[in-house]
Formats: C-alpha cells, sequence, structure tokens
C-alpha cells in the first residue's frame, strides 16, 4: 500500500469515525430535552449491557479481519480471505443471535438489579424490561456488518466502513428523535414507551448501515472476482487455524475496546444501590446516574474524541516503524501522539470544569443544571485519561504489546469494580467518577510505562510539554472562571439563554486566550509541526 493509499484511507476512515461520534454527541441534547433526565437513566439501562454483548459478539472483528485480509492479499491469496467472508457471515449472524437470545432472556434479570422495583419516583420495572428487549435485536445485524466492514478494510477500502458508519448514525438519530418526539408530544404516550422505541433506534440504523454495505458489495463484486482470478497462491487453511489466527488479532482488541462499555456496566450493577445506601431514594438516585453516564458522559467525550481523530493520522505509522526497525520515526511518531492529545485535552477538561453550570445549563437546559454541573465537574478531568489509554493502547497493539493493554484494563477495572460502591456511599454520586478516574488513572500508568519500556521511548521531553500545557491550562481556566462568575453577575443562570450568553462568551475568551499563550510561547507550533506551520 503506498504511503498516499494510507493516508488517503485513514482521513477517510478518520473522517467517519469523527462524524459519527460527533452525530453520536449532539443528539443527546434534544433528546434530553424530550425525555429529561429520568429518560435517559432508561436508556442506559437498555443500552449499556447491549454495547457490552455487542463486543462480545463481534470480538474485535473489523480490525481483526482486515489485518487477516490484508496479510494473505499481500501474500498473493485472496481465497483465504474469501473463505474467511463467507465462513464469517455464518458465525457472525450465530453469534449474534445467541447474543440477541441472551439480551433478551436476561432483561427483568437485569432490571430487577439495575432499580428497586417497590421505589416510588423513578423508573418501573416493566420499563427497563421493554428497553433492554428493544435494543436487543440490534444484536441480530451489528456482528454481520462487522466482518463485511472488516472485509473491506482488509482490500485497503475505508470508504465503505466510513459511510455505512455515517448512514447507521443519522437513520438512528432521526429514528430516536422523531419516534420520541411523536409518542410524548403527539400521542401522549409514556416515558417508558419512548425510550424503547429509542433504543430500537439501534435496530434501525444497523438496517440503513447494511444496506449501504451491501449496495459497496454489489458495485464491486466484478472486481473482487477478478482479484480472485489473479490468486498466485493458496494457502488452504483449515477452519481452526484460520479463526485461531482471527481470536489471536481479536481479543485484544475486543477487551481494550470494551473499557468504558466495562466501567459503565459495573455503576450500571452498584452506582443505584450504591446511593440508596447513602440515603438518595425516590428516583433521585436514577437523576444522578443519567447525568453521569450519559450527559456528561456525552460532554467529556468532545474533546477525547477530536484528539483521537487527530492523532489517528499518525497511529498507523507505529506498526510499520516498529517493523522496519526504524526507531527514529518510532519516537518521533509517538511523541507526536502524546503531544497532540495533552495538547487539545487538558485545556478542554479544565474549561468543562470551570464552565460546568453555564455549559449544562446551555445544552441540558436549567431544570437540572444543580444534578447534572455537579457531576460534570468532577468528571471533566477523566477526559484526558480516557484520551491518552486509547492512544497509549493503540501505540502498544502497534509495536506488538497489546497484551500489556489488556493488562492494564483489568487492572484498573478491578479498582472501579472493587471500590465503586464504597466510594458512592463515602463520597455521595461524585465516587463514581473517582473510582471511573481511579481506574484509569492505573490502566494509564501501566500503559506509559510499557510503551516506555517495549518502544525505549524517553519522556523528558513530554514531560516537558506536559507541565507547559497544565500550566497555560490552569491559567486560561482562571480566567475563564472569572469571567464566568461576572457575566452570571448580569446573566443569571435561571434561563438557557443566559446560560448559552454566558457559555459563549467564556468559552470564546478561553479558547482566545490559550491559542494567544501557546502560539506566542512556541507551543502550538512546536507540538503541531508540520499541520499548521503558520503557528510555528
Amino acid at each position: 500500500m503506498s504511503d498516499n493509499q494510507l493516508l488517503r484511507g485513514t482521513m477517510i476512515l478518520s473522517a467517519g469515525i469523527f462524524l459519527t461520534k460527533f452525530l453520536g454527541l449532539i443528539y443527546i441534547f434534544p433528546f434530553t430535552a424530550i425525555v429529561g433526565e429520568q429518560g435517559l437513566a432508561l436508556y442506559s439501562y437498555g443500552y449499556i449491557p447491549y454495547t457490552v454483548l455487542l463486543s462480545l459478539a463481534t470480538m474485535g472483528i473489523p480490525l481483526a479481519v482486515s489485518k487477516f485480509v490484508s496479510k494473505y492479499n499481500a501474500l498473493g491469496d485472496y481465497h483465504t480471505g474469501q473463505r474467511l467472508l463467507r465462513s464469517g457471515l455464518i458465525v457472525m449472524s450465530v453469534t449474534g443471535f445467541a447474543a440477541f437470545l441472551l439480551l433478551f432472556a436476561a432483561a427483568e434479570p437485569i432490571a430487577r438489579q439495575v432499580i428497586d422495583p417497590g421505589s416510588a419516583g423513578g423508573n418501573q420495572l416493566e420499563d427497563v424490561v421493554f428497553a433492554v428487549r428493544m435494543v436487543s435485536a440490534a444484536l441480530l445485524l451489528v456482528p454481520v456488518m462487522a466482518i463485511i466492514r472488516g472485509f473491506f478494510q482488509g482490500h485497503q477500502s475505508m470508504g465503505p466502513t466510513a459511510v455505512s458508519q455515517v448512514v447507521e448514525q443519522i437513520v438512528r438519530i432521526i429514528f430516536i428523535l422523531v419516534l420520541t418526539y411523536l409518542i410524548i408530544n403527539t400521542f401522549g404516550g409514556s416515558l417508558g414507551t419512548a425510550v424503547g422505541f429509542a433504543v430500537f433506534g439501534a435496530f434501525a440504523g444497523a438496517l440503513g448501515g447494511l444496506g449501504i454495505l451491501l449496495y459497496y458489495w454489489k458495485k464491486r463484486a466484478a472486481g473482487i472476482r477478478a482479484q480472485m482470478q489473479q490468486s498466485t497462491t493458496d494457502h488452504q487453511l483449515s477452519y481452526t487455524a484460520m479463526y485461531k489466527e482471527l481470536l489471536k488479532y481479536a481479543v485484544p482488541l475486543s477487551l481494550v475496546g470494551l473499557s468504558i462499555p466495562l466501567y459503565q456496566t459495573v455503576d450500571l450493577w452498584t452506582f443505584n444501590e450504591a446511593m440508596r445506601d447513602a440515603g438518595f431514594s425516590g428516583g433521585i438516585e436514577e437523576l444522578y446516574y443519567g447525568a453521569f453516564t450519559q450527559s456528561t458522559h456525552k460532554l467529556i467525550m468532545i474533546p477525547v474524541s477530536i484528539a483521537t481523530a487527530m492523532s489517528l493520522t499518525i497511529l498507523p505509522t507505529v506498526t510499520e516503524a516498529f517493523t522496519n526497525k526504524d526507531n527514529e520515526k518510532l519516537q518521533r511518531t509517538i511523541t507526536q501522539a502524546y503531544q497532540i492529545i495533552l495538547f487539545l485535552t487538558i485545556p478542554a477538561a479544565a474549561g468543562l470544569l470551570v464552565t460546568a453550570a453555564p455549559v449544562y445549563g446551555a445544552l441540558f437546559g436549567v431544570g437540572e443544571t444543580a444534578i447534572g454541573a455537579e457531576i460534570l465537574r468532577t468528571y471533566a478531568p477523566a477526559a484526558v485519561f480516557f484520551a491518552v489509554f486509547a492512544v497509549t493502547a493503540s501505540l502498544l497493539q502497534g509495536i506488538n504489546k497489546q497484551q500489556y493493554a489488556v493488562l492494564a484494563l483489568l487492572a484498573g477495572l478491578a479498582f472501579k469494580a472493587l471500590l465503586n460502591g464504597w466510594f458512592i456511599q463515602w463520597f455521595g454520586p461524585q465516587g463514581g467518577v473517582f473510582a471511573t478516574i481511579g481506574g484509569y488513572l492505573i490502566a494509564v500508568s501501566i500503559n506509559v510505562w510499557a510503551v516506555g519500556r517495549f518502544a525505549a521511548f524517553d519522556y523528558s521531553l513530554i514531560k516537558r510539554r506536559l507541565m507547559q500545557t497544565v500550566v497555560f491550562s490552569s491559567l486560561m481556566a482562571l480566567v475563564v472562571l472569572y469571567i464566568s462568575y461576572a457575566l452570571q453577575q448580569t446573566f443569571p443562570l435561571d434561563s438557557r439563554m443566559n446560560a448559552m450568553i454566558v457559555l459563549a462568551l467564556s468559552v470564546g475568551s478561553g479558547a482566545v486566550i490559550y491559542a494567544f499563550v501557546t502560539i506566542k510561547t512556541g507551543l502550538a507550533g512546536r507540538v503541531l509541526g508540520h499541520r499548521f506551520s503558520m503557528l510555528q
């Protein structure tokens, strides 16, 4: 694959991933306006178990299939990739159906675990069961899409994956917003019915994404058949050998990709019960749960998504540099990845922390600002840890040390699982946030050590960049905090419009200050390098 093809493919896939994540972030604002924090909690009860089972059913298949197909295509063997696709469609259909049956059957036990059926003021047991069963239908389709996407990526064709992901997200969001609005505001339906159909949007989106993939398949079928005829060899791998190799690629990728869903699963099982033990009941615990797992989580994923999308353009070169023993290129690439992540996420997290109230009031309405802002102030620093974990896990995969990323994940998850309930009882709703941040701190520490150890990476420069970024971000945050406080004397946060005014002026000021300081000191030019040469 030429450098131009690699860059083009990476940019296409990065753009698709970023647009998909961006759409997934912004729809939560109108959705919250329709269903409220209680509806968000109900949505999480269905969607988090679905996400975990989906990851287990697909087992990191897209990237694993991509590696497998690309490897044998490079050897002139196009038959093996085709055999994997044909058998894989059957395997993925079976695993998807099994996951569907499991989640459908487990709906009531899950519901009884996450809510108190006798509690007044919260979601009802039958509503949680309905939501879990409605979302389970998507498991019939999404695993099949995963292997088709991986096959196209193995042929260095990123367009089908990117376009299908975007279409899937658009169809899902339209389905969610239109159906929930009509059910609640036009037909006078219940919140449980509306959210049940909202999570069913995952199935509707999957239909749209699968339709795009089948279109691409029909369009490129002739070219794929021509490649088959050009095969120079056929390894004739047994199915046992084929899937053994595939799983060797897939399992670490799957576990690392499960990181955030697994942390949220711990909260799903423990958060509400621990909150009730701490004295929060009557539905209040569900308001905090919805704010923690949905609305504030979506906000902190904004800087994570931007930073990850930007760094994706340089991560594929890690594998090449490591394989070719090009140490200079490897060190340069790792340095650039760290710098970009820290430069973008630290000021974003600091900004979210000091503008928590206007951010939440402007985007989700002032009704639940007290709860949302309380969680967001504590949760904002997690954005840095999420981003650094994702990038360091990718770096470890690039140097064939992905087992350390898995070890890091398990160590952090054990911390979260063991201490989550206690932390919530000690610190209230912020305890769940503290347990998440603590778990990710452990995981990031292991990953950072492993990158230094196995890539022989010197962190001296990164330490200096980190200190500079923290100092400049702190300066920016202090100024923004003062500006926000001053504006609230004239525009109190008692309306969405006032919150928007305070937010726009505060964030705008912060962006200008951070840009000015980092450009004048030369930090921006050194970090962003040739991509933004005008900053140097």
